[in-house]
């Protein structure tokens, strides 16, 4: 009889929200309840903070942890937790509000199971991840202890006490002879009766095999309740496998967040070996975590459908039979002999069908039982035909005139061949590496025919289940088994293999998924084999078991079957249509070209190049590579557009260039330096541009003539102290009073213009027109020229006075 017990320590922390935990390995400090404000890896600063708490009053000191090196700083130490936890909530009446947690020391607690136990042991809350910030070093990845692991995902429920009782009654030593036996889901009803009838029934091996039957009947709903109060109750005792379990049992009830940090610790479990340390604290995502981020976030590239042919019992495994028809495994058929329920999930033995693929819904119709010779009263499933369709392989029961077992009482499964012999299967027959002591099955062919893939627990195998494979060989023969390897396989369950010409398909609770069994598909490489393994994602996969998965030759279309919420019984057949993106028609216009040094022909790499359209607005932006080069894709065809090319000491270069229609056009650019404008002529310093011009009998500046003074801006930019003097020419046509006048408005607006772009007006001299004064050349009126002699007099030149 349970009597009514007072609150606990635990009880009230967690009431008041106070982060705690227990320690019962401390010999360095008195039994009580220590407010801990910091935890120090290091001790430099560890008496200085003491100290300090020390002036404001508290009776501050440390407790070295002597296992895991730790320095745990407390404010106070109570030997009654009510005065503890009153001090907290008082923020000691005001005198320290930072975040704060209570060590519980316990030298001499008891090591039985109570809720006071893990509660302590495990529970933390958010005020706890502020003590890793706290004055000094965080707390190393490495010395982060099991019980850091938060809880706060998990429900607050009571836990239930558990005990360690060892009388079973009738009902319990019958619920563990079908565990034995593996009749998980009849076991799994007996377990709840017995643990609904009192709470003398929670012992650690009821609760731990309730939880197991549960799970391997698939029902995580109920595995997760039982697997919970486990690992409530054991904490850092909570073996791997179970971690591995209770991790699938919380993807399966949609829990991903506390179900990655369980795998966290499963997997350090199983790379440090048991009882070490592990960082489950640690904000970091791990690869595994990553990649189950990935799967979750990824966009659904697939239509499923449950088909008509379901029914409220478990149909699977389908198979091409040929492109219009489908044979399938179901357990549909329960009338003949209530002995034949499949112990395993309560479902009635299983046998194949054959239906007819209907070309336009992608269901399946007109379900008939498939040959009498392969059909018999224990289970069929999982069946594979040769390439001529007079061979076929699939699973049985192990058995002759009644079923075999093993001298552990277990009946194997093993793979069977027939021969199509008339239009007729012949009597099946044993495949070669079966064995009594151990399971073969899930049979697939290759698609030529030579090898054959299955599943199997034989010697060799690296966890529960692995795939292997096997040559077919003339006469019947077989060669030997051979695993597919730990990229493929895992310590735990592989199984339903399929192969087509690009890729391996399988299901597996191994690898990082969703929950249950998930569907993966591994691509073959010619040289390579076997390549990384890929997570098929929703709705493929989803928190439940997903398996047998088939599709047609180039995978667009095909079916698996799921025991998924919303389905019509225990497992259900999906077709699927793989979503294949529109296709767009591919756009071959592009601009290409390399970038090189005017003067030199030296490529330029990392050069700044831009694409602008007619009007000028940049629409896009790259920098050249090693080689000087650059690529601008998919652009419009038979469209102007304009390369900006620039870097450092070099003047800007544009370059009009038209596209083409799906065609690559080729425009290199070569860039000038700055400095090569300057120029020494007859003993003075000049900035050489090409020639401004102007309009007939005008000054204002034209665009080809800005082009030019913009270069002459950028050398002015580049020297800031540069102080220059404008003269400008003209020749001697016209009369030379309009001449002169003519040139020095033109100076003047040169000048104007540079000091728009930006040039201070004080680093121009003058600007000055000289109208016919200072010719090159004899052409003085009096002398018959030609133009191109008259065009070199009409210039503007531009003196460098400073540099």
């Amino acid at each position: 009889m349970l009597l009514e017990r007072e609150e606990t320590f635990s009880e009230a922390a967690d009431k008041n929200g106070i982060a705690h935990r227990t320690f019962d390995d401390i010999t360095s400090a008195e039994d009580g309840f220590y407010v801990i404000n910091a935890v120090l890896s290091k001790t430099r600063n560890l008496k200085r903070t003491v100290k300090k708490l020390n002036k404001k009053g508290f009776d501050a000191g440390f407790i070295k942890h002597q296992d895991n090196g730790l320095h745990y700083v407390y404010l106070n130490h109570y030997t009654d937790w009510k005065k503890a936890i009153a001090a907290v909530n008082s923020d000691f009446d005001g005198k320290y509000k930072d975040d704060v947690w209570i060590l519980k020391v316990e030298k001499d607690m008891v090591q039985t199971a109570t809720i006071e136990q893990d509660a302590a042991e495990t529970t933390t809350t958010s005020k706890e991840t502020a003590t890793a910030g706290s004055n000094d070093s965080n707390v190393d990845l490495d010395q982060v202890s099991y019980g850091m692991l938060s809880n706060a995902e998990a429900e607050t429920k009571e836990v239930p006490l558990v005990y360690t009782g060892t009388n079973k009654s009738k009902l319990i030593q019958k619920a563990d002879s079908y565990f034995d036996k593996m009749w998980y889901a009849e076991a799994a009803e007996l377990y709840e009766q017995a643990l609904s009838k009192g709470k003398e029934n929670y012992t650690v091996d009821i609760i731990q095999k309730a939880a197991d039957a549960h799970y391997f009947n698939t029902n995580m709903e109920k595995a997760y309740e039982w697997y919970n109060i486990l690992y409530e109750q054991q904490g850092k005792d909570f073996s791997t496998d179970n971690t591995f379990r209770y991790s699938h049992a919380l993807k399966g009830t949609g829990k991903y967040g506390r179900a990655k940090r369980l795998m966290r610790l499963y997997n350090k479990k199983m790379s440090r070996g048991e009882g070490e340390t592990v960082d489950l604290s640690s904000n970091e995502a791990l690869p595994n975590e990553i990649i189950l981020d990935n799967i979750l976030a990824a966009t659904p590239s697939f239509e499923i459908k449950n088909l008509a042919i379901n029914t409220e019992y478990s149909e699977f495994s389908p198979m091409f039979l040929d492109t219009t028809e489908i044979v399938f495994a179901s357990a549909k058929d329960s009338s003949f002999l209530k002995t034949r329920k499949y112990k395993w999930n309560d479902q009635p033995y299983l046998d194949l069908y054959v239906a007819k693929i209907n070309e336009e819904t992608q269901d399946l119709k007109d379900a008939l039982k498939f040959s009498k010779k392969i059909n018999t009263k224990y289970h069929e499933a999982s069946v594979t035909f040769s390439p001529d369709n007079t061979t076929m392989y699939f699973t049985r029961n192990n058995f002759g005139k009644k079923l075999k077992r093993d001298k552990n009482g277990v009946n194997h499964l093993k793979i069977y061949v027939s021969n199509k012999v008339d239009g007729e299967w012949e009597e099946a027959r044993e495949v070669s590496f079966n064995s009594d002591d151990y399971s073969t099955g899930h049979p697939a062919l290759s698609p030529d025919g030579k090898k054959l893939y299955f599943v199997s627990d034989m010697p060799g195998s690296i966890g529960q289940t692995d795939i292997f494979v096997v040559d077919v060989l003339e006469g019947g023969q077989f060669s030997e088994p051979k695993n597919l390897g730990p990229n493929i396989n895992t310590e735990q369950r592989e199984m339903f293999p399929f192969i087509n010409e690009e890729k391996l398909f399988f299901a597996s609770d191994g690898h990082v998924g969703l929950g249950g069994l998930d569907i993966y598909e591994v691509a073959i490489d010619e040289e390579k084999g076997f390549l990384d393994v890929v997570n098929m994602g929703k709705p493929i996969n989803s928190n439940k078991d997903d398996f047998s998965y088939i599709a047609n030759k180039n995978s667009l279309k095909g079916f698996f079957a799921s025991n998924r919420k919303g389905g019509k019984g225990d497992d259900d057949i999906y077709s699927f249509e793989r979503i294949v993106p529109e296709k767009v028609a591919e756009n071959l216009n592009a601009i290409a070209g390399v970038v090189t040094e005017l003067v030199s022909g030296e490529l330029m790499p990392k050069t700044m190049v831009e694409l602008l359209d007619e009007n000028g607005i940049k629409l896009k932006e790259m920098e050249t590579a090693e080689d000087g080069s650059f690529m601008f894709e998919d652009l419009d065809s038979n469209t102007k557009y304009v390369l900006r090319t620039k870097k450092g000491e070099y003047f800007e270069n544009e370059v009009p260039v038209t596209s083409k229609d799906n065609e690559l056009v080729n425009q290199n650019v070569s860039l000038k330096r700055l400095e090569e404008m300057i120029a020494l002529e007859e003993g003075i310093k000049k900035l050489k541009t090409e020639m401004i011009f102007f309009d007939f009998d005008k000054s204002y500046i034209r665009n080809d003539a800005a082009t030019e003074l913009n270069k002459l801006v950028e050398v002015m930019t580049e020297y800031p102290t540069m102080v220059i003097k404008i003269e400008s020419h003209t020749d001697s046509r016209g009369s030379a009073q309009y001449n002169k006048y003519l040139s020095d408005k033109r100076a003047k607006s040169t000048r104007d213009y540079i000091i728009s772009q930006g040039i201070d007006a004080g680093r121009i001299q003058s600007a000055n027109g000289y109208g016919e004064e200072m010719l090159l050349n004899e052409c003085n009126g009096r002398v018959r020229c030609t133009e191109e002699q008259h065009f070199r007099n009409r210039r503007s030149e531009f003196i460098i006075v400073n540099m």
